[in-house]
């Protein structure tokens, strides 16, 4: 239950995701899931459909049963592109795509490596690794370990490019000066997060109802877990109302998270 709607269903075009605060309500679900499906001479595919627990306190037994079958339970589950772990966390995500990443510069390498202009190097890195690496950035909740990841990842990709080994003694700030370029993946990633988040303010959505509604029950006791626009609000000053407003203006928006000096580290 959050703001006062019960969810038990989050779809995408044929991918779907059963949602329930219990585990009996979880397997009155799927058996309402498998008698609509068979009225419509379908099945489902227990080999491909997965359960799991998503907590603070993860590693719960989970027991669902499909015709007389049980679900396998499992620890992470990749939906829509993206990994979902039972902690809810974006940790594992950030490292698999930094290693898809990796491997998509080493796919290039010969190219990024060989005597084409470093402009055009640069053009290519950010076409065929950036985009690998970025994907589904919009909904990270970063930490501070997660921002010193990834900003290692960007000089990864520039040392690389440039042939520069760590017995070099080069640094980052002199990698950067032949590079032509300056820190910016995580700028990036935070202008893809507001851009996001403006749509998601301008319109009346499931997504912006679970965002501002109050989830049934009581909070557990210490510091609530850092929410993934928390560094809107820290960083700029602004309220979530305030934030809310200027949404609505999209070319004001636009013009906000677009300041050279937005999304940066105080």
């Amino acid at each position: 239950m959050v703001g006062g709607k019960l969810i038990q269903a989050l779809r995408f075009a044929d991918d779907q995701a059963m949602v329930s605060d219990t585990k009996i309500g979880l397997q009155r679900i799927m058996d309402r899931l498998v008698e609509t499906a068979e009225e419509y001479d379908m099945k489902l595919n227990t080999k491909k459909t997965k359960v799991m627990t998503i907590s603070r306190t993860p590693n719960s037994r989970l027991v669902i049963m499909v015709n007389k079958i049980q679900l396998e339970q499992v620890k992470e589950f990749r939906y829509l592109g993206s990994v979902i772990t039972e902690d809810n966390r974006c940790e594992k995500e950030i490292r698999i795509r930094i290693a898809m990443a990796k491997e998509a510069f080493n796919k290039k390498k010969e190219l990024l490596k060989n005597s084409l202009s470093v402009d055009l190097k640069k053009r290519m890195v950010k076409v065929f690794v950036w985009s690998v690496l970025l994907y589904g950035a919009e909904t990270w909740c970063i930490t501070e370990q997660d921002i010193r990841r990834i900003e290692a990842m960007e000089m990864w990709i520039w040392r690389r490019m440039l042939k520069i080994s760590w017995v070099d003694h080069v640094s980052n700030k002199d990698a950067l000066e032949r590079a032509e370029e300056k820190r910016q993946m995580i700028k990036i990633i935070r202008e893809r997060q507001a851009i996001w988040f403006g749509h998601v303010l301008r319109h009346d959505s499931l997504l912006r109802d679970i965002i501002e509604g109050s989830i049934k029950g009581k909070r557990q006791k210490g510091r609530p877990r850092q929410a993934t626009f928390d560094w809107m609000m820290k960083n700029n000053g602004h309220s979530y109302s305030t934030l809310k407003e200027m949404a609505h203006s999209r070319t004001l928006w636009r013009q906000w998270c677009t300041k050279p000096a937005f999304g940066q580290r105080t």
